[in-house]
Formats: C-alpha cells, structure tokens, sequence
C-alpha cells in the first residue's frame, strides 16, 4: 500500500474494552500501523476481559452526537469505522451523524455477540442495524454467525446478497466460525459474489480480529484505495496479526497489531 505523507484521520465509534484486546485499542493500534491519525467516540462502556463480556454500559445519545459532530467540525475525515454498538438508541445517533455525513465511506463491523459468546445485541438492535445503517455502509464486515443473524437466513451466499440488497455497496463475510480447514472470506459485490479467499487456519481463538479487519479496510480507504483492494490489504494485514498473537491473559489471544515493529 502507498501511504502518503499526511496521516488521514479515521473516525471510530466503538466500545472500550479495558482488556486491550479490542474496541477502540484494537481500532488505535490498527491505523497507528496503517500511518492514520485516529479520532474516537466511545459507544459503550465494558467490563470484560480475554474470556468474555460481563456488563455492557452505552454511552449519553446526546453526549455521543455532541462528541461526534465536535471532531466532524474539525478534522477532515476521510472513512468512519463502526464497531459495537450496544445500544438501539446509539444505533439512532450512529444513523444520524451519516445521514448528515453522506460524503464519508463508512465501514462497518457488527459486532452482535463477545468472542466469549455474550451476547451484545438483542433482535431490536440488530434489526435496527439492518435497516438503519446498512444503507449508509461501504463495507459491510460480519462474521458467518452474524451474517445469519443480521438476514435471519441460513445460506451464506443468500446472506450477503440480501445485505448487499439492503445497501451495502461491498460485503466481506468471514468464515473463522464455519466448521472448514481453511478460513473462507466471501466478498460480494454488484448483487453477486465476486470473490472468495481462503486462508490458513491458525490454532488459537482471537480477541478483537474482527475489529482489526474492519479498522484495516477503513485505513486503506482513507489513504485512497478502492473497498476491493482494500479488503485485499486488511485481509492480510490481520491474518499477520493473528499468525503473531500473543497470550497475556487467560482467555483468548490477542493480535499483535503492530508485529511490524518487531521485524
């Protein structure tokens, strides 16, 4: 990837988790790797750690909106990078802030359960989801589980053409939950699937992956790349995170977003 000279700005809303293993650290780290200057606004609060999610407590609507337009009205911000969500009236605001803001990709990473299994959104939220941001996203990033969820189909082929039918301009759907040898990410596009990659599965379970992809493809959106080559880019970029992370907790492994550094 060429990166220019001037660090674009990436505006994430996600939820903290004081683990570090992902939220709004995993979003940090994943465009301080990519040369993107982050501007943040928390969706939630947790408490959780490498094993699971054990409370969830969503930011003031009002708070967040302010919080939101203040960075908008400054800084010239070139992708917005959801993460989760928490909460139907965040959900709300989220609409909001893109409705206002239609000029800026948006990538968009659902996150409806913990990698714990904790469920993080209820059937109100995730259809709110569905309906309220979905035709505002450039890409859409869920996993197989929460694509199924999402649709409330089976066929993962007819998941991502019903999201794409909902708005989506680009649907990466991976395949770390299928029962498979190798992880399938299918990318459709243009009511159809344009492309499957296929990646070694490597041994561990992984905290905040699933950020660290949708945060790698809003940087290279940012620096200009087009939502196909990024994908390509953040594809690799997190299977290299994955292939180095490390265990500082008791639960699940953590990416190592800037592997890099130890080269």
């Amino acid at each position: 990837m060429t990166i220019t000279s001037i660090k674009p700005t990436v505006l994430c809303f996600s939820g903290h988790d004081p683990s570090g293993g992902a939220g709004i650290q995993a979003d940090i780290e994943t465009l301080v790797s990519h040369q993107c200057h982050a501007c943040n606004v928390i969706t939630a609060l947790t408490e959780q750690d490498t094993r699971n999610v054990k409370k969830l407590i969503p930011q003031q609507v009002d708070d967040f909106i302010s919080q939101a337009k203040t960075l908008l009205a400054d800084f010239t911000v070139k992708a917005i990078k959801i993460g989760l969500i928490g909460d139907i009236e965040i959900c709300n605001a989220i609409q909001q802030v893109l409705v206002e803001n239609p000029q800026i990709p948006v990538i968009l990473d659902p996150v409806l359960a913990a990698g714990g299994g904790k469920a993080l959104s209820n059937d109100n939220l995730s259809n709110a989801i569905f309906h309220k941001l979905l035709p505002h996203t450039t890409v859409l990033t869920p996993n197989s589980e929460e694509a199924r969820k999402l649709t409330r189909l089976n066929n993962l082929d007819e998941c991502g053409l019903s999201l794409l039918g909902q708005g989506c301009q680009y649907v990466l759907i991976t395949g770390t939950h299928e029962n498979t040898q190798e992880v399938t990410n299918l990318l459709y596009h243009q009511k159809k699937l344009i492309e499957s990659f296929n990646w070694d599965r490597l041994p561990a379970s992984y905290h905040g992956s699933g950020c660290t992809l949708a945060a790698s493809i809003a940087a290279s959106i940012a620096h200009g790349l087009d939502p196909l080559h990024a994908v390509l880019e953040a594809q690799e970029y997190t299977w290299n995170t994955l292939n180095e992370a490390y265990s500082p907790g008791q639960g699940q492994h953590i990416p190592n977003r800037l592997f890099w550094m130890q080269e």
